[in-house]
């Protein structure tokens, strides 16, 4: 055996064998470095397969949960004019990244207010669960005594883990609202725990004069209602005084975190006194519904009276007396005979507009007699005369014009028919030696004498014969 070749062949040893768990050699012997490489892949493929697993489990984790509570505050017992709080609880079992987004709630014959943006903060446990959230509230004010059915509210929100936007629904409720009892059926109590009616008076002088005013101002304060259902007080006329309302002033009253408490409004009445006497402004009185005790209450201020003498130099800012002289000073007086006028021409417009369709057939076949005059005049021959005199000074000269109003005269298309004259001024044309300008010029004079013997000429009777050796048929005249 070849020892040497049998030492040479195995594995040097090496001084450890076993790694940890993260790939440390420990303090174990090996037999060879071959075996400890071994170990350490296989430590490191565990801690692979271990890492995957986990981050197989995050990712096929649930997605999160999203539920929506509906109440309704009071759940019973809802009065006409009375509040009803329906409470939107939004829950997650993780976090919002977002606002979530409401639906519009409508009610016939209710008076629906949406939540305002504030929400409470919410932590319940559903099922063995945590979840977390925020609770909204609509507000609504029956106004008529009937029951109220209220749809389920679809809501969306965006919790966090969420690869998109996650929507859920409420479920259904309905509530039923009574009249109270002590108010006329349709009429809308004031339904409220404690109402308060105050008032201030505001005078401009003292004592009171004619032309000075006073200000009557009323607060009415409400627990548990809205500041739109708070009803108008009655600011009624007195004689002798004018009046003039002011903007009311309508604000809601809350804790500053979003819980309504109730409502405020404050109006306002200023009279102008026109006259001097004693005067009284009435009381007025709110009745309302108190919740506590289930009866009609009535909150009321007395009436206030005050008098006022008579300003010597006070004059009304808008005179009656003036008015009526002025008005009647620029009403216009209009005569008979401008009567008369108007009258005629109202009548001759509505005669031109029944007449209209005649005048506008009468105007057609005008024009069309027009034209049928203006086109017998250039067929006729007395308009190819007055186109002779132009062509013969135009450059070149021309004698189609000439031979128009021959033929037109009926005389023919041969010169000579017109007179021995123009046969001679023919030579003078196409002679052997012609004279043109000269010629011309001579035919131009001669103008009115051939006018006078064509017409001579048209004037004789026609010969019943034929001519003898006719050139053209056109010679015929």
């Amino acid at each position: 055996m070849n020892r040497v070749g049998f030492i040479a062949g195995k594995p040097a040893p090496t001084r450890f064998c076993a790694v940890n768990s993260i790939g440390e050699n420990t303090d174990t012997p090996c037999g060879s470095w071959l075996a400890s490489d071994e170990a350490r892949s296989a430590s490191k493929k565990i801690c692979t397969l271990l890492i995957t697993s986990l981050l197989s489990l995050n990712a096929s984790a649930a997605e999160p949960q999203l539920k929506i509570q509906a109440h309704l505050q009071p759940a019973e017992g809802a009065m006409v004019g009375g509040l009803v709080e329906l409470q939107v609880d939004v829950l997650t079992d993780t976090w919002f990244t977002s606002a979530a987004t409401l639906p519009e709630l409508k009610l016939d014959g209710a008076l629906v207010t949406p939540p305002d943006g504030q929400a409470q903060h919410l932590n319940q446990t559903i099922d063995g669960q945590s979840f977390s959230g925020l609770r909204y509230s609509y507000l609504i004010t029956p106004n008529v005594a009937r029951r109220f059915d209220i749809p389920p509210l679809t809501v969306s929100a965006t919790p966090g883990q969420a690869s998109t936007a996650i929507s859920a629904q409420s479920q259904p409720l309905h509530f039923s609202a009574a009249q109270p009892p002590g108010f006329k059926p349709g009429e809308t109590p004031l339904v409220a725990s404690d109402v308060r009616l105050s008032q201030s008076l505001t005078n401009s002088a003292t004592p009171l004069k004619t032309g000075d005013s006073i200000t009557r101002q009323l607060i009415l304060q409400a627990d548990g209602a809205l500041a739109m259902a708070l009803p108008v007080p009655s600011l009624a006329d007195v004689a002798g005084l004018s009046r003039y309302l002011q903007t009311p002033q309508v604000t809601r009253l809350d804790d500053g975190r979003g819980n309504v408490l109730g409502g405020r409004r404050i109006d306002a009445v200023t009279y102008r006194i026109d006259k001097a006497g004693a005067y009284t402004l009435p009381a007025i009185a709110v009745k309302w519904w108190d919740v506590k005790t289930q009866q009609s209450r009535t909150a009321q201020v007395p009436a206030i009276s005050f008098e006022a003498t008579a300003n010597s130099a006070y004059k009304p800012v808008f005179s009656i007396t003036d008015d009526l002289q002025q008005l009647g000073r620029n009403n216009p007086h209009f005569s008979m005979r401008w009567l008369l006028w108007l009258a005629l021409l109202a009548v001759c417009i509505g005669v031109g507009y029944w007449l209209r369709p005649a005048l506008m057939r009468a105007r057609r076949q005008w024009q069309a007699r027009k034209h049928a005059r203006r086109l017998a005049w250039e067929q006729s021959a007395d308009f190819a005369w007055q186109q002779i005199n132009p062509q013969l000074q135009a450059q070149p000269a021309q004698l189609s014009a000439l031979y128009l109003w021959l033929r037109r005269s009926r005389l023919g298309l041969q010169l000579t028919n017109a007179g021995p004259r123009l046969q001679g001024l023919l030579r003078g044309l196409y002679g052997r030696q012609p004279q043109t300008a000269q010629t011309l010029a001579q035919l131009r004079e001669s103008l009115t004498t051939l006018h006078n013997q064509a017409e001579q000429q048209a004037h004789k009777p026609a010969s019943a014969l034929r001519p003898l050796n006719p050139v053209h048929e056109r010679d015929f005249p």
